[in-house]
């Protein structure tokens, strides 16, 4: 029995605390009447006992009422941050097809514009190999396309068509230092050959004698001579013109009108025939 009590003594403590006010109240029959000395005494002991009790409940009652909505805030912040990202992407999308459709609307008007037939088609892959520097097409022998073929954009020429394949080919751009093309100074007519210097970024401008008028800035268009490449398409500008004291060359660098790092979209030309070149009566 005294273990009994010892051990559930706070428990009995406390609801004697709640029971006997209240079973002095019903004794009374509800009326009112001064509280005597057990009453104060209980009321004095329960009324702490009370306090803590309804700050407890109350403070937990908060607690639980602001986890609740700050978990519902949490699930709004997390779904206005998807939000946020699925029309973001939806954004990026509208901007890039936007920006293809420029460009395809570009490439289409440079094809009508020019003369025989021509191949649109998108690069898909890369090499970056300084030894051979070159990208590959989606377009290939299904499509009509030929080793030989010019690769250009509306902007300029990008190189000719190396390998070809049922469904792709590869473009040898004309920064490889095993690309030709006749070339001729737009402004002055004075003829020579750009050659790739296989840096990624120039080429060179060869066989212009030292007395011919040419002067950086001056652009560089296709000559027409080379077998390849229609007459007339731009290739560059000229940069760093130097004349030596020694030999007949001067030595020029040529800057690429099109940035080859970042095409996309590419018209493929048919190859200029040498053989329509040739006048009656010359073989």
């Amino acid at each position: 029995m005294f273990s009994f009590l010892n051990r559930y003594r706070e428990p009995l403590l406390v609801g004697a605390l709640i029971i006997v006010p209240l079973i002095s109240f019903l004794s009374r029959g509800g009326r009112g009447r001064e509280p005597n000395f057990v009453d104060r005494a209980v009321l004095g002991l329960s009324s702490p006992l009370q306090s803590a009790l309804t700050g407890v409940f109350g403070g937990l009652s908060s607690t639980v009422n602001g986890y609740v909505a700050l978990r519902g805030a949490h699930e709004a912040a997390n779904q206005c941050r998807a939000e946020l990202a699925q029309t973001q992407a939806e954004l990026n999308t509208l901007t890039e097809a936007r920006a293809e459709n420029q460009r395809l609307k570009e490439v289409l008007s440079f094809a009508e514009a020019s003369s025989g037939p021509s191949i649109v088609a998108r690069v898909i892959g890369l090499n970056a190999s300084p030894q051979f520097q070159s990208f590959r097409i989606d377009r290939g022998e299904a499509q009509g396309v030929r080793v030989g073929m010019p690769v250009v954009t509306p902007k300029g020429v990008v190189g000719q068509v190396v390998r070809a394949v049922a469904g792709s080919a590869d473009v040898m751009v004309m920064l490889d230092p095993q690309s030709r093309i006749g070339a001729l100074v737009q402004r002055t007519r004075v003829r020579g050959t750009v050659v790739g210097a296989g840096d990624g970024q120039k080429m060179l401008l060869d066989f212009v004698r030292r007395e011919d008028d040419i002067t950086d800035g001056d652009v560089v268009v296709t000559a027409g001579t080379d077998g390849i490449y229609p007459r007339g398409l731009v290739v560059g500008t000229v940069k760093g013109v130097s004349r030596p004291t020694v030999g007949l060359f001067l030595v020029g660098q040529v800057e690429p009108a099109v940035d080859l790092g970042r095409v996309e979209e590419v018209l493929v030309l048919p190859a200029v025939e040498l053989s329509a070149m040739r006048g009656p009566g010359l073989r």
